[in-house]
Formats: structure tokens, sequence, C-alpha cells
């Protein structure tokens, strides 16, 4: 049987495809079923001229000046799948194979991409060049899981904020990207940017042509020149979680909101809420970002697998936020396995107290029924008094809690 996709999808919505004057984003994390995926603070901080920092397997230089960034990561590496920051930039990122062959050597992963593009970039340009930049020099390569058998990939991106988002796509060192400022898009785990490239490595078409992929002639289509000539099965499995995705966001176009974008992230028939042998999705998020900058944005993150059958609960940044340990993963220091050489050589517990709730809550006889109803019932709470932030009824300040809030309810209620 072939293998399923092992991959994620990313949805955008601007205006006029949101209901509302707010960008909308979305995405899901497929990972490999046991993995545990946290959600994790860190302030803006200040740093050393000349300092490094390090991430999943290399380090790199230090930014000056980090923003303060929300994260959903798998708990055993360095970067993210999905964030954002304190002004308004969101991330996600895919797995893809292209014509460029995997580095099997350590490098950045997709995910440390996602970090750093969110800790150095204000804007989701900025972020864009904070990545391809980083990608140019030090390149991505590395194992993408937590088992000693090799599994690595190329990545492609969504980068959103306030009045734009961009796709990003690489193969190896290269990388093109498309801008989208209407309307809405979604990617999943295979390129999708045809001649509409916006920004572009300076060698792209020159490899290419070198390597006798273009002939130099007529536009010039990223995704099929650089598109694999035998993709791997799970590329071409996930081709049917895009095109349902894409018929979604469709069906909902000028009615985008946070509502709709938990709706298709749940969506079990078009496979973009995966629960599969091996893999499933392990973490989601959405974020409202307002037009007006007046207005504070809102993150939610399940911390939880299969939104389904998990609650979406709001971060906001403020100056009261503080880190909430109980969707925060035990630490291993030197001992963890990804730091042991030869790694992954041995497994840990990662699993957070409210994971452990939430997956002792699945196997009971009624979890089925209790857990729609509390998803349902914790969510439209939570809601309702964003809907009523946004519309200014109450200060955003004293919504700082909220998250820790939510997720001390839900454990309580799965108790």
């Amino acid at each position: 049987m072939a293998e399923p996709p092992r991959s994620c999808d990313c949805f955008v919505s601007l205006p006029p495809g949101s209901k509302e004057d707010y960008v909308i984003f979305g995405k899901n994390s497929d990972r490999p079923r046991d993995e545990v995926q946290e959600v994790v603070y860190y302030p803006s901080s200040s740093h050393a001229p000349g300092s490094t920092v390090e991430c999943t397997y290399i380090s790199v230089p230090q930014a000056e000046h980090t923003h303060a960034v929300v994260l959903s990561r798998p708990a055993w590496l360095w970067g993210a799948e999905m964030g954002a920051n304190e002004h308004g930039v969101c991330i996600g990122n895919e797995a893809v194979w292209t014509k460029e062959p995997v580095d099997p050597e350590e490098a950045l992963l997709g995910m440390d991409l996602v970090r750093l593009g969110l800790e150095r970039g204000d804007s989701a340009w900025a972020a864009l060049k904070v990545i391809t930049g980083l990608l140019e020099q030090h390149g991505q390569g590395g194992a993408c899981r937590e088992a000693p058998e090799p599994f690595s990939y190329h990545n492609t991106f969504l980068l959103v904020d306030r009045q734009e988002a961009w796709v990003l796509e690489t193969a190896g060192k290269l990388w093109a990207a498309q801008k989208v400022t209407e309307g809405v898009k979604n990617i999943s785990n295979q390129l999708t940017i045809g001649t509409e490239i916006c920004a572009e490595h300076p060698e792209l078409r020159a490899v290419a042509q070198a390597q006798g992929w273009w002939s130099g002639e007529g536009d010039f289509s990223f995704s099929a020149v650089f598109s694999p000539d035998n993709p791997p099965a799970r590329m071409e499995m996930a081709k049917q979680r895009y095109t349902g995705g894409t018929a979604l966001l469709q069906q909902h176009n000028g009615s985008v909101t946070a509502e709709v974008m938990m709706s298709i992230l749940r969506d079990k028939a078009s496979g973009i809420c995966m629960d599969s042998e091996g893999f499933c999705t392990t973490g989601s998020m959405v974020s409202i970002l307002p037009r007006n900058p007046d207005v504070p944005c809102v993150h939610f993150f399940t911390a939880t697998p299969d939104p389904s059958r998990s609650v979406f609960k709001p971060f906001i940044f403020s100056e009261h936020v503080r880190p909430v340990s109980m969707v925060m993963s035990p630490q291993y220091g030197s001992d963890d396995p990804v730091r042991t050489q030869p790694r992954f050589q041995h497994q840990v517990d990662r699993k957070h107290e409210l994971y452990k709730a939430h997956q002792t809550a699945l196997t009971s006889p009624d979890a089925g029924v209790s857990l729609q109803e509390t998803v349902r019932y914790l969510e439209s709470q939570c809601l309702e008094e964003i809907e009523a932030m946004l519309r200014g009824e109450i200060q955003g300040q004293e919504l700082g809690d909220l998250f820790f809030d939510c997720v001390d309810a839900e454990i309580k209620f799965y108790q």
C-alpha cells in the first residue's frame, strides 16, 4: 500500500475572502501519530553582538533583537511547525520534494526557519527575507522526525501578516515566492507557484537551465520546472487534500471567519483532518489578524491531536503573557536523544499535562459525545469574548490569561 502523505495544510483568507476586515490564517500539522506538540511562548529579547543560537542541529548567528513569539512545535526540536509573533506575523510550513536532491547532511530544518522568521521578521515580507537569507547561507537538511530511520524533505511556507500573504517554495537553497493580496489561498505538500513569481533566488533560472530542466525560452513556471518527474507516493496522495482544501475555501469565499477556518481544519472527508495508522493531525492553529493595527491579533491553538476532538484556545500577546506549563513538555537537557550522538537511539516521554488528560479522555467509553460537547462549549465561550474584544467592548489586555484559563478549564473537564 502506498504511504500516506506526510505533510500538512495551510490556509489564508484575505478580504474580500473574509467576512470581516480580517486576515484569517489556519494550519493543521500532520506528524507521526505519537509525537507530542507543545505550545510555547518566548518574550522579545536582546542579544549580544556576535552571539549564536543553537537550532535543532546547527548553530547560526543570533540577531541582536528577537520578537516575542508563540509557537506550536514537535516537543523534540528547536523550531516550530507554526506560530505567530507580536507584530501579527504567522508562518506555517509544508514538506515537499523537488528535482533538487534532499541534502543528507544536518542543516536547518524547515521548522527552524519558521521560528527564525517569526523571531526576526516584523512583516510577512521581512520574515521571507530572513528565511531565504538563512536558507541560502546554511541550507536545509537533517532528520525531520524523532526516529533513527532517515526522513528529510524540502519545505514550502505560508507567511501572513495583517495586510498580505506570501507563498514561499524551496528546492534546496533555491526558492521562488508569490505574493497574495486578496481572496483565499491554500498550500499542501506540492509546488503550486507557476509563472506568478514575485521574487526568486538570483540563480534560480540559471540553475534550472544548466540542469536541462528549462530551455531558457518562454514563460518560467517554478512548479513545472522543479516538480519531480516521479514524485513520492505521499505527494501524489496529498493532491486530494490540496484540492479538497481549495474547494472548501472557495465554498466559503467571502464569508471566512475563525469558526469557518476551524471547520475546514476539522474536515475529515477531504483528509485535511488526518487520522491514519501512522500519521495524524497532532496540532492545529487558527489566527485572526485585523487590518486595523489598533486591534490585537488573536491566535488559537489546540496543543492536542485531532482538531475534531480538540479545543481551539485563544492566545493574545500582551504585557502580562506568561508561559503555560500545562502545554509544555518535559525537558531532558544534554541527555535528550536528539542531543546525544548517534541521535534518536532511545525515546523519552514528552507528554505534557494537557496531552495526557486529552489522551485519557479519548479512551473513555463516551469520549466521542463528551469531547464534542466540550469542544463546542469551551470554544463558544472563548469566541464570544474574542468577538466582544474585536468589537471594542472589552480591552484586549483583559484577556492576557485567556489561553491559560482555557487550558486549565479543559484539563479540569477531562479529569
